[in-house]
């Protein structure tokens, strides 16, 4: 069978990371994600999800997110059934993360000014136009478009955007 779900929204506070009584890391926080459509009254609505993540999963979300950060969660649904304090039977879904990704850069998500992912690139940021390099240190020059140059050879030849004609 197959359990695989995957969301793309803010968190809606910051994640705390807490304990298992064997140690275990875990952390549980929610997401917001906006529906693709208007309701009748003609309004966006939004999804609350519930998510879940341990081990280095759940150290790396408390470490690296914050409140209003965009996160990919990839991971499984889970139902939960569980007794209220009144007794009544009760039933969660939430989604079990196995993979949290960022889904902003840190300028978007306030935090710095970073490329998605989070890290300055060696050298700091900003790096002015692409370099390319090639395997053993060589470069290759770039053609026209700032794409390089291909190295394959072989029956390989630019196609001119000023040719209308597609060759496929």
């Amino acid at each position: 069978m197959l359990n695989k779900i995957v969301v793309m929204g803010r968190l809606t506070r910051d994640p705390e990371l807490r304990r298992t009584q064997s140690g275990l890391s875990v952390t549980s926080f929610s997401v917001a994600c906006d529906r693709d459509f208007k309701s009748q009254s003609g309004e966006k609505e939004t999804d609350f999800i519930d998510i879940v993540a341990w081990r280095t999963t759940a150290e790396f979300v408390c470490k690296y997110f914050s409140k209003g950060r965009m996160a990919v969660v990839e991971g499984r649904l889970q139902i939960r059934d569980w007794q209220d304090n009144n007794g009544n039977k009760r039933r969660s879904a939430e989604i079990v993360a196995d993979n949290v990704y960022f889904g902003d850069s840190k300028r978007d998500g306030d935090s710095g000014g970073y490329p998605q992912g989070g890290y300055a690139p060696q050298g700091g940021y900003p790096q002015r136009g692409p370099s390319y390099g090639a395997p053993g240190g060589s470069s290759y020059g770039a053609a026209s478009g700032g794409y390089p140059a291909s190295d394959y050879g072989g029956d390989f030849a630019e196609v001119s955007e000023d040719d209308g004609e597609l060759p496929f």
